[in-house]
């Protein structure tokens, strides 16, 4: 697919946070996406040699079988160091990259990050959905803000992230027992739409297989690349 966009590495923390709060106001928090989502792209992204080079990883999978269809990866030198907060303009770039090499386009983002449900409201997943203007859904393994209540111990339950008043993300247990996954829009999606399509895309692991694929070839854990290599040769 072609990505005619590009994100500015070189801003200082205080513009970065400027322009995370100007975009903030061009996510779309409503149902804006194709009525029928073919494949559905999982995104990660993990860093080699200290930091220095970021790996960008993006999975296509067919979204009626679940089986992987495409994937990219992309390296390239760190462009901004680790703020809090700011993680999109380090991990974009890379991930712009990555998803302009694909040959089979996506109809849907899952990324391994958050959407709304970050203090600007302005994360990962809305910062890919309103550059690239593919509808995008934050699946984070982590809490970054905001407060929830009791979650049930069993699959399926689920818990609104509340901050500030405001419900910006869904806890949401994929499996009896195990850390919740937290999911928050990240553009043209709104949050009950998001948690379907997440739930749709769970089979037996925490992670919703797009984002299971992603993160095993972000960091290259055991033989995730050699098994994709086998399924679609690059």
């Amino acid at each position: 697919m072609s990505i005619a966009t590009d994100v500015d590495g070189s801003l200082t923390p205080s513009e970065a946070i400027a322009l995370q709060k100007e975009l903030a106001g061009k996510v779309i928090q409503n149902d804006a996406l194709p009525t029928d989502i073919r494949r559905v792209a999982g995104v990660d992204v993990g860093f080699e040699q200290q930091g220095q080079i970021t790996r960008a990883a993006v999975a296509v999978l067919d979204f009626s079988s679940m089986q992987l269809v495409d994937y990219s990866i992309a390296r390239i030198p760190t462009v901004m160091p680790y703020i809090p907060g700011l993680l999109s303009f380090r991990e974009c770039p890379a991930i712009l990259k990555a998803l302009d090499q694909l040959r089979q386009s996506p109809d849907l983002l899952l990324c391994d990050g958050q959407g709304i449900a970050h203090p600007r409201r302005f994360g990962v997943a809305c910062h890919l959905g309103v550059l690239t203007g593919l509808p995008a859904i934050g699946v984070a393994k982590s809490w970054l803000c905001g407060s929830h209540g009791e979650l049930a111990e069993a699959r399926g339950s689920q818990a609104d992230l509340v901050d500030k008043g405001e419900v910006i993300g869904r806890l949401l247990r994929s499996r009896d027992s195990v850390r919740p996954l937290y999911v928050s829009i990240g553009h043209r999606v709104s949050l009950t739409t998001a948690i379907d399509y997440v739930q749709s895309c769970l089979s037996r692991y925490r992670l919703p297989e797009p984002v299971r694929w992603a993160d095993a070839l972000a960091s290259r854990r055991g033989n995730a690349l050699e098994k994709a290599s086998q399924l679609l040769p690059q």
